[in-house]
């Protein structure tokens, strides 16, 4: 997929070399390492961001995930994962044949019994007891996870090759605000062409698509310690108050509010 170069920073773990149906593990990130190639596993994987975010890159879109959320990545999907400067994830491999779990990548809100379940998981050695008290926390773990709701972090990103070079483009530059005659001149096409490749490649507007697009963005930044007013400047808006209208008719809420609500989702559940 031909978008901006991601960095993974962190020690990768091959799940694959474990036999057992479920694994948890804690990672902490440095900064500016560099990103592991494309890769899969033998089983799906889980991401949990604790601290920081989680940008995941596979074919077809960037899935984000902000503190106290999880992107799925199922079994054999190619993936590359980057995680913000000084983070800390748990990342949860799971057997295909162990769990019903969704085919292809999503987000998912984490429960406040599934992130007790996956620090606790993470506590123990990748190759426990078949049988015993680690193994049985695994299979409720499993049982909790196919219950999880989905959220709508996801940028689609088409194969047209078109469309792939401005999502590159607008990650490289989110601040770009050329308009549909001006980008549908940059592809050859006219304006109505252009809408209408938008529209069914990725099923939303240009205006919309870009709007998602500056949400997984600016959650992104903001994770990291942005500012509001810094991450507003970046995206190319006038003044905050553009910005946060546009995040609130996305979210649901301010840039503040969702980002408060889940640190103190992080201090309640001692999910540190």
């Amino acid at each position: 997929m031909d978008v901006p170069e991601l960095r993974i920073n962190y020690t990768p773990v091959d799940p694959d070399q474990f036999d057992r149906p479920i694994n948890s593990f804690c990672i902490e990130t440095g900064e500016e390492n560099d990103e592991l190639p494309l890769h899969s596993h033998r089983k799906g994987q889980l991401v949990v961001a604790s601290h920081g975010s989680v940008m995941c890159r596979a074919p077809g879109g960037l899935w984000i995930v902000p503190p106290q959320g999880a992107v799925w990545i199922p079994a054999g999907i190619l993936h590359s994962n980057c995680i913000s400067d000084y983070g800390k994830v748990f990342v949860v491999f799971i057997d295909p044949k162990a769990s019903n779990l969704p085919t292809t990548c999503c987000t998912f809100t984490i429960s406040s019994l599934v992130r007790e379940l996956i620090h606790r998981l993470s506590a123990f050695p990748p190759l426990y007891p078949v049988e015993g008290p680690t193994s049985r926390l695994g299979r409720v773990l499993l049982d909790e996870l196919v219950q999880m709701s989905t959220e709508q972090m996801y940028l689609p990103i088409s194969p047209d090759s078109r469309l792939q070079h401005l999502a590159a483009s607008l990650l490289n530059d989110p601040s770009d605000r050329s308009t549909i005659e001006e980008l549908a001149a940059r592809y050859a096409m006219s304006e109505r062409t252009f809408a209408r490749l938008v529209l069914k490649e990725t099923g939303m507007t240009y205006g919309r698509w870009r709007q998602r697009l500056h949400v997984l963005v600016a959650l992104q930044r903001l994770s990291a310690g942005a500012t509001v007013q810094t991450v507003s400047v970046d995206l190319g808006y006038e003044a905050p108050s553009a910005f946060i209208t546009m995040f609130k008719k996305m979210m649901g809420k301010s840039p503040r509010r969702f980002l408060a609500e889940r640190a103190s989702i992080t201090s309640r559940e001692d999910f540190a």
